[in-house]
C-alpha cells in the first residue's frame, strides 16, 4: 500500500489547539464579580472589544464610525439637484430659442414666442409639451437633448446603480439593450415565483448583462436585495421632498420611462420588489441638510447608504431581547465600514461562539447562562483576588501527622510505630534494609560455590527488620459542614455591597472545592425567604427587590444541613447589612415588619441558640453600622460565642476566607 501525506484541507485542523478564550472570560468575570449578569457582561465585552494580544475593535467603536458616516451623508447635499438641473437646462433652452426668434419680425416668430410664454410652470409638463416642438435654434435643440439625456441617465441610475455610466453616450442600441435586460429580469422573477428558476438561468442572465450590475451579485436573491434597497431609497427620496417637488419629480420620472419604453417593465419590477422585500422602509422620509444639490442617482445612493447605516446601527446596539452577533449583516458592515470592520466582527463572533462551544456559556430558552465550568473559573478568579490581599504567613492548613491512610501525602516519612495506619514507604524501607547490611545474593540450583568468573545469575534478597520500616506521613483533613448565609435583600444593592457578597460566596465555594473537597459546603441566600444557592447559579445571581431580611429561615435551612452531617465540624458564616425584619410562620409564609417585631427577634435568636447547642460557632460579617444591627449581632455573639466583623465591602472576601481558614486550622 502507498501513502501520501499533505496539508489537511477537509475543515478545521483537528490537531490545532483550542481557541484561547481565557482573556475574554476573565474580562467577563470582572464584570460578573462586580455584580453584573452573564448576558450584560458578555454584551459589555463585545461592546468594548477583545483585550490583549487578540485586541479587536468592539461594537461601540463600530457604532461610533457608523454614526459619523451618517452625519457625513446627511450633510452631503440636497435631494432636489436633478430638479434644479432640469429647470436650469430647460430655462437655458428656452432662452436660446427666444434669442433666435427675437430678430425675426414674422408672425411665425411671434406665434412661437407666445407658445413659449404659455408653457406650464411644472418642469415635467413643460418638457412634455416641448417634446414635439420644432426648435428654430440649433443650440436650443442641443440643450433640450442634453436635458432629456440627463433625465434618462438619472432616472435609470436611480433604479440600477451604474446605468448612468453605461448611458453616458446613449444610442438606440444601448437603450434597446436596457429594454431587453428589463424584460429578461422580469421574466426571471416570474419564473422564480412559480418555482421554475435555476441558478443556470441567473448565470446566463449575468453573462449577457453583468456589466450593468457593478455589484456582481452571485444569485437571484442577492440581485433582488440590491435592486429592492435601491428602489426603496428612490421612494424614500420622493417622500422626503416637498409635495410640489414630489409631484414634479414623479412626473419627470414617469415621462422619462414612457419615452424610453420602460414604463411597463419598471412597474412590473417595482411590484415584484415590494412583494419580495416588504420589510424595507419604502416610504419613510429622510432629511439631508447639505447645501450642494445632488443628482437623482447620487441622492438615491446617499439614501440607500443611510438606510443601510440605520439598520446596521440598530443591529450593532444589541439592545433588544435575544440579540446576537449573527443578527449583524456582514455585507452591510463591509459596505459601510470596510474589510477591517468585517474582521473585527468575525473575531467578536468567534469569541461568542467559542464561549458556547467550549462549555462556558449556555443559551437556555433565549437566556444566556454560565455553565458550572465557567462558575468554577470565576470562583478561582475570586479566590485569587482574595489571596492576593492576604499575607503569605496567614495561609496554610493545620496538619496532623497521625492522620491515617485517608489523609493527603506530605512527601516525607518517619519510622513506623506500633498502631500506625499510614501507608508503608516501600522505597525508604528497602534502602534502610540495604544500609543495615541485609542484602544477600542467592545462587540458582546446580551452580557450584567456586563457579569461576562467568556471568553472575540468581536473585538479590533484602532482609528487613522492624526498625527498617518507614511510613509515609499524611496530612489530616478533618471534614467540616460549612454554611455561608448571604443577605440578598434590596438594601445590599442600595449600599453597594451586593457585588462583594457574591464574589465572597464564589471565592469560598472555590476554596472549599479545591482545598477542602471533603467538606460539605452550602450557600444560603435570604431576603423575605431563604433558599439554597447552587454553585452554578452563584455567578448569575442578583439581589431580590423585596422587603425582608429573614435570617430566621436561613438559620433553619443551615441547621438542617448541619444535622445531615453530624460527624462534621460545623462552620456557620453570616454576611448581612441589616437586622432581621422577617420570620417564617407555621404555615410557611413570611411575616415582615419594620421595626422588627419581638417575635421575629425571638425566633431568630432561638435558632442561634440551636446553633450553639450544635457546637457551631456563628461568625457575623456586618456590612452596615446601624445601631439596631450592632445590638442584634452583639446579642448573637453573647449567646453563641462567635465573633463579629465589620469589614468594608472591598475587604469582605478577605475577612470571610481568612476566618474560614483560621477555623479549619484550629480544628
Amino acid at each position: 500500500m502507498a501513502y501520501r501525506y499533505g496539508a489537511y484541507h477537509d475543515g478545521p485542523d483537528p490537531l490545532a489547539p483550542p481557541y484561547d478564550v481565557r482573556a475574554a472570560l476573565d474580562e467577563m468575570g470582572d464584570a460578573i464579580l462586580s455584580g453584573s449578569t452573564p448576558v450584560h457582561a458578555l454584551r459589555d465585552l463585545l461592546k468594548r472589544g477583545l483585550p490583549g494580544a487578540q485586541e479587536r475593535n468592539g461594537l461601540d467603536e463600530m457604532l461610533r464610525e457608523v454614526r459619523r458616516r451618517r452625519r457625513e451623508l446627511r450633510e452631503r447635499g440636497r435631494l432636489d439637484g436633478t430638479l434644479e438641473q432640469a429647470r436650469a437646462l430647460l430655462d437655458k433652452a428656452i432662452g436660446q430659442e427666444r434669442a433666435e426668434l427675437f430678430p425675426d419680425p414674422s408672425d411665425e416668430a411671434r406665434l412661437r414666442e407666445s407658445e413659449l410664454d404659455a408653457l406650464p410652470e411644472d418642469t415635467a409638463s413643460a418638457i412634455q409639451e416641448l417634446s414635439g416642438y420644432e426648435w428654430r435654434s440649433a443650440a436650443a435643440r442641443r440643450t433640450f437633448e442634453e436635458l432629456r439625456d440627463l433625465l434618462r441617465r438619472e432616472v435609470l441610475d436611480s433604479q440600477f446603480k451604474g446605468l448612468r455610466d453605461a448611458l453616458a453616450n446613449p444610442d438606440p442600441e444601448a437603450m434597446e439593450r436596457v429594454r431587453r435586460m428589463m424584460a429578461g429580469l422580469n421574466d426571471m422573477l416570474d419564473k422564480d415565483s412559480r418555482g421554475e428558476h435555476t441558478q443556470a438561468d441567473f448565470d446566463a442572465f449575468m453573462d449577457e448583462y453583468g456589466d450593468l450590475f457593478p455589484e456582481r451579485p452571485r444569485d437571484l436573491e442577492e440581485l433582488v436585495d440590491i435592486l429592492a434597497r435601491r428602489a426603496a431609497a428612490t421612494q424614500r427620496m420622493l417622500a422626503s421632498m416637498t409635495p410640489r417637488q414630489r409631484v414634479e419629480l414623479g412626473n419627470l420620472i414617469n415621462q422619462t420611462l414612457d419615452e424610453a419604453g420602460l414604463s411597463e417593465q419598471m412597474r412590473r419590477l417595482g411590484d415584484a420588489l415590494v412583494a419580495r422585500r416588504p420589510d424595507l422602509a419604502w416610504t419613510a422620509p429622510e432629511r439631508l441638510t447639505g447645501e450642494e444639490p445632488l443628482g437623482m442617482g447620487d441622492a438615491v445612493t446617499a439614501l440607500e447608504e443611510l438606510a443601510d447605516l440605520t439598520r446596521l446601527e440598530s443591529a450593532l446596539r444589541q439592545d433588544y431581547p435575544g440579540a446576537r452577533l449573527d443578527d449583524i449583516d456582514e455585507a452591510a458592515v463591509r459596505r459601510a465600514l470596510g474589510r477591517s470592520a468585517v474582521d473585527d466582527l468575525e473575531a467578536l463572533r468567534r469569541i461568542e461562539r467559542e464561549l458556547e462551544e467550549q462549555g462556558y456559556l449556555l443559551r437556555r430558552r433565549g437566556k444566556l447562562e454560565l455553565t458550572p465550568k465557567a462558575v468554577r473559573r470565576l470562583g478561582e478568579t475570586a479566590l485569587r483576588r482574595v489571596f492576593a490581599s492576604l499575607d503569605a504567613g496567614r495561609r496554610g492548613d493545620h496538619d496532623q501527622r497521625d492522620a491515617g491512610s485517608a489523609g493527603e501525602l506530605t512527601g516525607s516519612s518517619r519510622p513506623w510505630r506500633f498502631g500506625d495506619e499510614q501507608p508503608i514507604d516501600v522505597v525508604r524501607t528497602l534502602v534502610n534494609g540495604v544500609r543495615a547490611g541485609g542484602l544477600r545474593r542467592s545462587r540458582p540450583a546446580g551452580e557450584e560455590a567456586g563457579g569461576g568468573a562467568g556471568p553472575r545469575t540468581g536473585s538479590v534478597a533484602v532482609r528487613l527488620s522492624v526498625d527498617d520500616f518507614e511510613v509515609a506521613e499524611t496530612e489530616r483533613r478533618s471534614a467540616a459542614a460549612v454554611c455561608l448565609l448571604v443577605d440578598l435583600s434590596y438594601s445590599m444593592a442600595l449600599r453597594g455591597t451586593w457585588a462583594a457578597a457574591k464574589q465572597t460566596a464564589l471565592a469560598l465555594q472555590a476554596l472549599v472545592a479545591s482545598k477542602f473537597p471533603q467538606d460539605a459546603v452550602q450557600i444560603i441566600g435570604f431576603s423575605n425567604y431563604a433558599r439554597v444557592l447552587q454553585p452554578d447559579e452563584l455567578a448569575g445571581l442578583d439581589w431580590d427587590m423585596v422587603q425582608g431580611t429573614n435570617l430566621h429561615h436561613a438559620l433553619l435551612i443551615a441547621g438542617r444541613h448541619l444535622d445531615r452531617h453530624p460527624d462534621f465540624e460545623p462552620v456557620v458564616l453570616v454576611v448581612t447589612d441589616g437586622e432581621p425584619t422577617a420570620h417564617l410562620l407555621r404555615n410557611g409564609t413570611a411575616a415582615f415588619e419594620w421595626p422588627p417585631s419581638r417575635e421575629t427577634l425571638e425566633l431568630t435568636l432561638a435558632e442561634v441558640d440551636k446553633m450553639t447547642r450544635r457546637r457551631a460557632t456563628l461568625n457575623v460579617f456586618m456590612l452596615a453600622a446601624d445601631e439596631r444591627l450592632k445590638d442584634f449581632v452583639d446579642e448573637v455573639a453573647r449567646r453563641n460565642g462567635g465573633r463579629v466583623f465589620s469589614p468594608s465591602a472591598d475587604k469582605l472576601g478577605e475577612y470571610v476566607v481568612s476566618d474560614f481558614l483560621r477555623m479549619r486550622r484550629a480544628r
